[in-house]
């Protein structure tokens, strides 16, 4: 699926505001640093009146040797950083911020699209989860034990400790999960708790709701003059760097939904792209709802995580309206 004029125009203006903000925190810290600093800005002046006039010596024809300069600038840059530490700054205070170092935020590394730029493409295409703004509300920081009691603590710690082991050989290992239990203990939290780590990373994940992933297909698939609109759908979902498929079991099931599937888990075992299936069902409802190649994907391909427990969605509902009524 490629992004229409508007669209691109957007994510560009997007980048040039992300620059625009950091060039203005930039020189705030600057005029801190004049203000606060005693002689910093004097230095600063020095450095370029250096350099201008060795340009205009250079322009007159003297014969000059550059290293000398060199070495002076190298000077003034020496104590322009020791006042600046002296005075409790750090080495890095006046050096320009980026929202991605990568490419400077400019979306482009050479002639390449870098991997923030892909991953907003993906944005604007696919999340209609808004994935980002699901993780802000569901992160490693805001992880916690405190609903699990037992063999359902030791299965949520065991669930936690394996995605933790999945983002940090994400590079290195080829790894699946399917993470399954019953209505409101932690899948969908878990899985976009990974998500978001593997984000900030600079990893192109997608995040589909299972009825919203078969939605997308069917409605490009069956409409012929979409054909190249569905190659490029295609082809983005089977080779982003993670895809999750939340919540498998919720679409309406049909042989369509299991060809789909299966096409999907299986492009992605051939190309080595890393999934994450999270569903309410049972290995024995998962068998008996798709086919026996799709169960055996899985089970074969995939890190099978259970979790149980009550329903923490209720247990918060419950937890707000107490608190509501006694206030």
């Amino acid at each position: 699926m490629a992004l229409t004029n508007a669209q691109f125009d957007e994510i560009m203006h997007e980048y040039e505001e992300r620059r625009a903000l950091h060039r203005q925190e930039l020189e705030e810290r600057q005029r801190y640093v004049y203000e606060t600093v005693l002689g910093y800005k004097e230095l600063e002046d020095k450095t370029a009146t250096a350099s201008v006039n060795f340009g205009r010596r250079l322009l007159s024809g003297e014969r000059l040797d550059k290293s000398a300069l060199k070495r002076e600038l190298e000077e003034l840059a020496r104590q322009k950083m020791t006042l600046l530490t002296e005075a409790g700054f750090s080495d890095d205070y006046l050096e320009m911020g980026y929202t991605c170092s990568d490419c400077k935020d400019t979306g482009y590394i050479g002639n390449e699209k870098c991997h923030c730029f892909k991953q907003k493409i993906i944005e604007t295409l696919y999340d209609r989860s808004n994935l980002k703004a699901l993780a802000k509300t569901a992160n490693f920081k805001l992880l916690t034990e405190k609903y699990y009691q037992g063999e359902d603590l030791k299965r949520f710690q065991g669930a936690v400790a394996v995605s933790e082991k999945f983002i940090n050989n994400f590079n290195s290992d080829y790894q699946n999960l399917f993470i399954y239990g019953t209505v409101g203990v932690g899948k969908s939290f878990l899985s976009t708790c990974v998500a978001n780590e593997l984000l900030k990373k600079g990893h192109s994940v997608i995040y589909f709701s299972s009825s919203g992933l078969f939605e997308l297909l069917a409605e490009n698939s069956f409409d012929y003059r979409n054909k190249q609109e569905l190659k490029g759908i295609y082809e983005d979902i089977y080779n982003c760097e993670l895809l999750i498929i939340d919540d498998l079991g919720t679409e309406r099931t049909n042989s369509f939904v299991a060809s789909e599937l299966f096409s999907c888990l299986n492009e992605r075992d051939l190309r080595k792209k890393s999934t994450i299936i999270t569903t309410n069902l049972s290995l024995e409802e998962l068998q008996a709802t798709y086919s026996d190649r799709i169960f055996s994907r899985v089970t074969s391909n995939y890190t099978l995580l259970k979790l149980t427990g009550q329903d923490i969605r209720k247990i918060k509902k419950i937890a707000r309206k107490e608190s509501e009524d006694f206030q």
